[in-house]
């Protein structure tokens, strides 16, 4: 088995469980043109690059290069260690993520899951698919089962939301009903 196709097996046991929502869980995928893996005694980081594309549960990811760090236990001279758990997970260039209904799309996401959270950087834009909102802003951090996001604006580049249409709550300028008569003055 060569290793391209041996990797994404060791590590959708640690991806897929920081990543997942749904119920029904599948395997996480990574495949790439190019990975470079490099390990030291406690930490194994696979670099992915060119043509990047993640799937697992409820989840496709896609960008330029991805970042995978995971802990690692057992013989710290093994090439390949036993990985431990997902610390963290960095896309790059051009990201899009899909999940459910959602789409959010930027130069770089961060997945950290210890901080059960993931931050949008570089012009972030989440879309709902289902309603048509956006959401745009310099950063974003969103919040893993708190159904919480933050949106960091500053003056130069504000948040903004745009949400669907409303109908309108005011009266209409055309049926304006006639003013009010007064009373005249009763004469002697």
């Amino acid at each position: 088995m060569n290793l391209r196709r041996l990797l994404p097996l060791l590590l959708s046991a640690t991806i897929w469980s920081a990543l997942a929502q749904a119920a029904e869980t599948q395997p996480t995928v990574i495949d790439s043109e190019q990975l470079d893996m490099r390990s030291t005694d406690t930490l194994t980081t696979f670099i992915f690059t060119k043509n990047v594309k993640v799937s697992g549960t409820n989840l496709k990811l896609t960008c330029d290069q991805l970042t995978v760090t995971t802990t690692r236990k057992g013989d710290p001279t093994a090439t390949i260690g036993k990985l431990a758990r997902f610390k963290s997970l960095i896309a790059e260039g051009h990201v899009q993520i899909l999940q459910s209904d959602r789409e959010a799309t930027c130069g770089r996401a961060e997945v950290l899951p210890d901080d059960d959270k993931i931050i949008l950087t570089d012009h972030p834009v989440i879309k709902d698919l289902a309603n048509g909102a956006t959401a745009t802003g310099p950063k974003m951090v969103l919040y893993r089962g708190e159904r919480r996001a933050v949106i960091e604006g500053v003056e130069s580049a504000p948040t903004r939301i745009t949400l669907p249409a409303i109908k309108d709550l005011g009266f209409d300028q055309e049926k304006k009903s006639a003013p009010a008569a007064v009373p005249s003055p009763k004469q002697p």
